[in-house]
Formats: structure tokens, C-alpha cells, sequence
């Protein structure tokens, strides 16, 4: 693993997700959100965004805002007053951060996910095409997990996960988990003075695994042990991730200074590992196209349905096909834009007949090119 700065590293990437928890947003004090704090961060992501980066943030915060808001006391939560709880305080997060980011040229939008929106195949496509035509439109997604139906067999449980599953869906580049303490230590530096900071982690190893601890707050479910989860996923997705203290004003413009942090770098890039991931996939159905589609595919486009000759096999939006040509040699493999049937019905015909076909507004690629491995 290379040792670059985290200067540079931030130079090279596109996407880049940040992670904040609730014991950064909420004094646990007052129960009133740091607002001078908030405002640093967005200083932070308008910095990014002005070196040409795109910027998803996942915040907690609902529940720890909603909870004083209703008078609930300290300490763990029932379920239903949990979800009142986030019902009252998201409108109030939502709220604090458009008024922040506004005044520098920023839109905010709101992004609410359970669990089963990764774990469905179908939903997932759809939560990642919402979530890359908000970057297109220079939104900011600010994203948490919709604690207000979510339960306990259907929740992420922390942000961390979400976030990293966040990382991975839209591509990140850098994922970046802001903290109570400088990164990972080879002991809880809070109860052993010998414990060592470690600046670079190459592979997730049981002895790594074992350095990291519990959680330690109660505004929030996550701990160490929850960031090197998630720093599993940040690997295995092609991108990096870095945990540093976020209690600085500006904490981002910190870490680019030079901060003490933790970088978990994987090899390869986003884009490398999802077509890998793609390729390994077991196929329920085969498309088969014409020469022009052979062409375009070749050239990096995506599969449209005019070029589509023959729909084989059942399967769902989101599932693993196989592109052919007309003599039957693979082109390419991806993930199915349309379902089986409905493939069917527009394989040949152009983009703008879809709607008039299907009955509906649909996106004019049958398998896009992000979602091909070639």
C-alpha cells in the first residue's frame, strides 16, 4: 500500500462520502445542535466541491434532536419513542443543513434508506440512479437511515455501515468516518498510555479486528469495531477510507492539513471492483444484439433496447445478463435495466418509445455501462 499524503490522496479523488455522527452534531449537554461546528464542516464540503468532487454526507442526529424536542430522557430508547423521536428531529436536521449549505451555492437533499434498500436488487438500482442524478445536478445527498419505520431486523444499526454501504454504491473514492479520536489505535489510547496510532492499514486482519472497541456514547450505536466493519466494505468496493478526530472545526480542511488520521487503502479503484463484482455473477438471461450494439458496447456505450435482437430467460430488474452477439460470443455482462418481460416488449424499438410502450417514464438504456462488465 502507497503512503501518500491525505492531501493528495483528496487531489486524485472524484466521490467522496462523509461520515458524521451524532456526538459531533448534538451537544450532549444543551441537546441543541452545534451549529459553529456544522458550519465548518460545510465550509469543508464547499472546498471540495470547488476541486471538482462530488460530496454525499451521512448524518445522524434525528434521534438525538427529536428526542429533547419531546422531553425523552437520557439513555437508551424504546423502539416507538425512537422512531417519534427521528420523526421530530429529521425535519429539524433537514432544515439546519439546507440553511448552512444554501448561503455558499449548495442544494441539500434529503435521502432516507433502510437496509432492505441495498439487500433488494431492484432497490438498490434504484437508490444508486437517484443518488448519482442528484451529484449530476451538484445536489449534496444528505443521507441517513430512515429510523421512523426502520426496525431492528431491517436497520444498518449504525452509520458507519450505512456509509459505507453509501461508499459503495455511488463509487466513492474516499470514504471518511469523522471520529472522537485520531483513527485507530493499537490499544484503546483512553485506558493504555502505550498505545500506538496507526497511520496506514493495508488488510483487515484478525489482530487489526482485535484493537478495535465498543461503542462509548449514547447519542451513538457506533464504535471502532463498526468503522473497521465498515472499512471491510470500503476495501472490497475498490475505495479508501480514513478515520480522524471530527471534533475540529473544519475537520476536513484539518485532515488535508496534515491531521493525525488512520487510512485503510485497498488496491484498484471503484469502478474496477464493481465490474469485477459484475463478472462473477451468475447470469439469468442473455441478450442478444445486433452489430451496431456490438460496436457501441466496444466503444464504452451503454446497451440500448434498439439494438437488442432477442430477449432469453426470467429475470428481474437488476439482474445479471449476458450480452451476445447475433453468432453468439459474449460481449459483455450486466445488470438488466428492465425486467425480462418488459425487455421484451422494447428490444429494437428506440429510447423515446419506451414510455408509449411500457406505459410509463423509464431510463433509455437497457443495461448501462456502469452496470457492464466488458
Amino acid at each position: 500500500m502507497d503512503t501518500l499524503s491525505s492531501a493528495t490522496l483528496f487531489a486524485r479523488a472524484r466521490r467522496v462520502v462523509i461520515k458524521v455522527g451524532s456526538a459531533l452534531l448534538v451537544d450532549a449537554a444543551s441537546g441543541h445542535l452545534r451549529a459553529d461546528w456544522v458550519a465548518g464542516l460545510a465550509a469543508d464540503i464547499a472546498m471540495l466541491r470547488a476541486n471538482g468532487c462530488h460530496v454525499v454526507l451521512v448524518s445522524s442526529g434525528s434521534i438525538a434532536l427529536g428526542r429533547r424536542v419531546l422531553g425523552l430522557p437520557a439513555g437508551p430508547l424504546a423502539l416507538e419513542h425512537a422512531q417519534a423521536a427521528a420523526a421530530v428531529g429529521q425535519i429539524r436536521l433537514a432544515r439546519a443543513y439546507q440553511e448552512i449549505l444554501a448561503p455558499l451555492g449548495i442544494e441539500a437533499a434529503q435521502v432516507l434508506v433502510t437496509l432492505e434498500d441495498s439487500q433488494n436488487r431492484r432497490r438498490y438500482l434504484n437508490s444508486r440512479a437517484t443518488m448519482n442524478t442528484l451529484l449530476e445536478l451538484g445536489c449534496v445527498p444528505i443521507v441517513n437511515e430512515n429510523d421512523t419505520v426502520a426496525t431492528d431486523e431491517i436497520r444498518y444499526g449504525d452509520n458507519d455501515r450505512l456509509a459505507a454501504q453509501v461508499a459503495s454504491l455511488i463509487g466513492a473514492d474516499i470514504l471518511v468516518l469523522l471520529s472522537d479520536i485520531d483513527g485507530l489505535f493499537t490499544a484503546d489510547p483512553r485506558r493504555d498510555a502505550s498505545a500506538r496510532l496507526l497511520a496506514h492499514v493495508a488488510a483487515i486482519t484478525p489482530e487489526v479486528e482485535a484493537m478495535a472497541g465498543g461503542a462509548a456514547s449514547e447519542h451513538s450505536r457506533g464504535g471502532m469495531a463498526t468503522k473497521v466493519m465498515a472499512a471491510k466494505v470500503a476495501l472490497q468496493s475498490g475505495g479508501a477510507m480514513v478515520i480522524t478526530r471530527g471534533d475540529r472545526l473544519k475537520p476536513i480542511a484539518a485532515l488535508l492539513d496534515g491531521a493525525a488520521c488512520t487510512w485503510f487503502k485497498g488496491q484498484g479503484d471503484p469502478a474496477s471492483a464493481r465490474k469485477k463484482w459484475i463478472s462473477g455473477m451468475k447470469p439469468k438471461g442473455v441478450l442478444r444484439v445486433d452489430a451496431g450494439a456490438s460496436a457501441a458496447l466496444a466503444s464504452g456505450k451503454s446497451l440500448l433496447p434498439a439494438g437488442v435482437r432477442s430477449v432469453e430467460g426470467a429475470f428481474g430488474r437488476g439482474d445479471p445478463v449476458d450480452i451476445r452477439d447475433e453468432a453468439g460470443t459474449l460481449l459483455a455482462r450486466g445488470l438488466a435495466g428492465y425486467a425480462a418481460e418488459e425487455a421484451r416488449q422494447i428490444a429494437g424499438k428506440r429510447s423515446g418509445d419506451i414510455a408509449g410502450i411500457l406505459g410509463y417514464p423509464a431510463r433509455p438504456a437497457l443495461v448501462h455501462r456502469d452496470d457492464m462488465a466488458i
